[in-house]
């Protein structure tokens, strides 16, 4: 009992921003023996980054636990695109794209959950929303207020700035929420910016089936300007990211953020870290995550390349390349196709902080057309490195 009550403890508070209706609750939930119904949506707008591992992590410590884990493959809402901290309306996308995007997310989300298990499923919700007919959605939307949808910091934003609020982007969280409703879960767990969105869900829940739904928010990896890191911010650890490069982004993290990643995407104690030179931290911390995601081999390799490189200051001597029909390219076309880069707007921002070099010339214009010659390498930051072929 004791080593259970253990467990309990460690899922409701490490790495863990807020519970609703509050702790205690949950806690009561968990001790009861009843077997919950737990999920978490990913919506297949990009890659799995290392934001995503954070909370496929609590699922692991909640499927170690014996509870349902449900992993929800937001087929149909990432066509619409959350507005969760966006300034202006997501681009919508096409089907063809979110399955695209969403190909290899079982196989990286195999790397942390234990999917041999049967208390383990992947759904889509595709599958029910698609089937909502006009009277359906009409009774949905008669379940929220246009003021609470209002209440979100970026809608205000938007209307101060003088920005469009697009009608689809009210019904977002009422489609996530009706996820809620047709999964019938216990639990939803998602990272602290969704906190709007699974409240939605457990007011949807709780209308139409009078039932009480948790919430468990787990907290994001902030820098020190206060924004989450990920793809708007351009520095995106994704999880099928090269072992080296890995490594290196991890070791170029801000010593403000070291402690927070140990606690999210780690299991190690975290009163031996606290004593730790931040330098020391830090490589640990990488040989860790690479360790849960490949293996401790890979992780020891990643680091013995880092220091090479690092020390020698020179191109990786396992290089990727890439083979570019075209004789010209503007250069935030070339970091895109060389996928240096996820957008053009992460390689207009690199390319503004001088931090994109063609064979070792700093580019700063990003109108440039670069002429794509055989053997030029492409160079972003100090360590991350292509060929082109």
């Amino acid at each position: 009992m004791k080593n259970i009550n253990g467990k309990i403890k460690e899922v409701l508070t490490r790495g863990v921003k807020a519970i609703y209706p509050n702790r205690q609750a949950l806690e009561k939930a968990l001790k009861s023996g009843k077997k919950m119904r737990i999920y978490n949506g990913i919506d297949p707008t990009g890659k799995l980054h290392i934001g995503h591992l954070a909370v496929l992590r609590k699922l692991r410590q909640f499927q170690d636990l014996g509870h349902e884990i449900i992993v929800l493959i937001g087929d149909f809402t990432a066509t619409i695109g959350d507005p969760t901290d966006k300034n202006a309306a997501r681009r919508m996308l096409t089907r063809q794209q979110v399955l695209k995007n969403a190909r290899d997310y079982k196989k990286q989300i195999g790397k942390i959950l234990d999917l041999k298990k049967a208390n383990v499923r992947f759904l889509h919700n595709e599958e029910w929303t698609n089937k909502l007919k006009p009277k359906d959605m009409l009774e949905l939307a008669s379940k929220f207020t246009v003021a609470r949808l209002l209440e979100r910091d970026m809608f205000q934003k938007r209307i101060k700035a003088g920005k469009d609020i697009l009608v689809h982007e009210f019904l977002y969280p009422i489609f996530q929420a009706y996820d809620s409703v047709s999964m019938n879960v216990d639990l939803e767990i998602g990272g602290n910016d969704q906190i709007f969105n699974m409240l939605a869900g457990r007011t949807l829940v709780k209308k139409i089936k009078n039932k009480e739904k948790l919430v468990l928010a787990t907290k994001l990896l902030i820098g020190p300007e206060g924004k989450k890191m990920g793809k708007t911010e351009g520095n995106i650890i994704s999880l099928d990211e090269k072992p080296e490069q890995m490594y290196g982004k991890i070791m170029a993290w801000p010593d403000s953020i070291i402690y927070l990643g140990f606690e999210i995407l780690t299991d190690l104690p975290l009163n031996k870290i606290k004593t730790t030179h931040p330098r020391q931290a830090k490589a640990r911390l990488a040989r860790e995550v690479i360790s849960v995601l490949y293996n401790k081999k890979t992780a020891q390799e990643a680091e013995k390349e880092f220091y090479r490189v690092f020390k020698e200051k020179k191109p990786s001597s396992n290089m990727p390349t890439v083979f570019l029909r075209q004789k010209k390219l503007n250069i935030l076309d070339l970091l895109i196709k060389t996928k240096m880069t996820s957008s053009k707007s992460e390689a207009k921002r690199l390319i503004k902080q001088k931090g994109v070099k063609v064979n070792k010339q700093i580019q700063e214009d990003w109108t440039k057309i670069i002429e794509i010659k055989k053997g030029s390498i492409v160079q972003i930051g100090k360590r991350k490195f292509i060929k082109i072929a």
